[in-house]
């Protein structure tokens, strides 16, 4: 049964499940449901926990022993199912194809997984997974939908701010839900009940570093001049080293450059992003910017790279911040 995170605490009241799946990328997200769901296993009198990490040493029949031992005491018991890679492999996807047929009495069974691709729901193991228990897709919230995500948190603890304002959060956060979670928390701890104004928010969020050089990379890659422009901005009154913006987005270039020339040369795409290091959803991204992006462009940003590697030396001239923004314009002028 597929619920949705806002529901969980009503299905919990009304009807409850022994097996949860969780499947996403948002670390705030899968940390809250999981502890909701503990808590409420713990009220109900489930009180031992057994926790299994799949790795590539995991035994999965411990899995199915700790299912088919039952406590001295009687006791309720909770096990907690973690899989980091998504892919239990065959023997994995047997054993969980038989725990969840015959699930244990008196266990809640947790089980967290990544995002999991369109070729990994349509397994069995998964379905297996998701017909059996109730199962939570927590994925990331999207740009556009994070001013209505922070004003459904401000509620929860009486507040609320002007759209305006909930834009300007959304974008000094730049979709970091784990921050958007503790800036939440300040007003809490800062302001009264009631409405924020622009400048109570303005203060307590331009006190934190709110940037960092993936955002910019990913803004580069995307061609989106004005986030790119805007995270830029933020990274410079931050203090940040032009060097190592520079790095990384030398780093990401040659990247682009590396897989635009493999599918040139019609190597497969998914081994060129294996081979790049590219991982999740980014994948799509990148294999995107590839395609779109000429390689005469890849090389143009490529040898301003290079100036602006020199200008940081001290061995050419010119304002290092003006040509890392240059940098970020689809089109770049040539470095001399």
């Amino acid at each position: 049964m597929r619920i949705r995170p806002e529901q969980l605490t009503q299905f919990l009241q009304n009807q409850s499940a022994s097996l949860y799946t969780f499947s996403g990328n948002e670390p705030l997200l899968i940390q809250e449901a999981t502890d909701q769901v503990r808590s409420y296993a713990r009220q109900q009198g489930y009180t031992e926990r057994e926790l299994f990490t799949v790795d590539q040493h995991f035994a999965w029949p411990d899995l199915l022993n700790a299912g088919n031992n039952r406590s001295l005491f009687g006791d309720r018991k909770m096990i907690d199912i973690r899989i980091p890679s998504g892919k239990p492999g065959k023997e994995g996807s047997k054993v969980i194809e038989a725990y969840c047929k015959a699930l244990p009495p008196d266990t809640i069974t947790l089980v967290t997984l990544p995002r999991i691709d369109k070729q990994g729901q349509a397994s069995k193991w998964f379905k297996t997974l998701e017909s059996t228990g109730a199962y939570l897709p927590l994925y990331a919230v999207e740009r556009n939908q994070l001013p209505e995500w922070l004003s459904r948190r401000l509620a929860k603890q009486h507040q609320k701010a002007t759209s305006a304002t909930l834009q300007f959060l959304a974008d000094r956060l730049e979709g970091n839900l784990l921050a958007a979670h503790q800036e939440i928390q300040k007003f809490a701890l800062l302001y009264p009940s009631g409405n924020l104004t622009f400048d109570q928010v303005k203060d307590v969020v331009l006190n934190v570093a709110r940037y960092d050089v993936y955002q910019l990379a990913d803004a580069l890659i995307a061609g989106d001049i004005k986030r790119y422009h805007r995270i830029l901005i933020g990274l410079q009154d931050e203090g940040t080293a032009p060097l190592l913006i520079l790095a990384t987005l030398t780093e990401h270039i040659r990247q682009l450059i590396a897989i635009h020339k493999g599918l040139n040369n019609g190597q497969s795409p998914d081994q060129l992003l294996l081979k790049a290091r590219v991982w999740g959803e980014r994948q799509k991204i990148v294999l995107t910017a590839a395609k779109r992006t000429s390689l005469h462009s890849l090389l143009q940003k490529l040898c301003l790279a290079a100036h602006i590697d020199r200008i940081i030396k001290g061995i050419a001239h010119g304002n290092v911040w003006d040509e890392l923004l240059q940098l970020g314009y689809p089109q770049v002028a040539n470095a001399d």
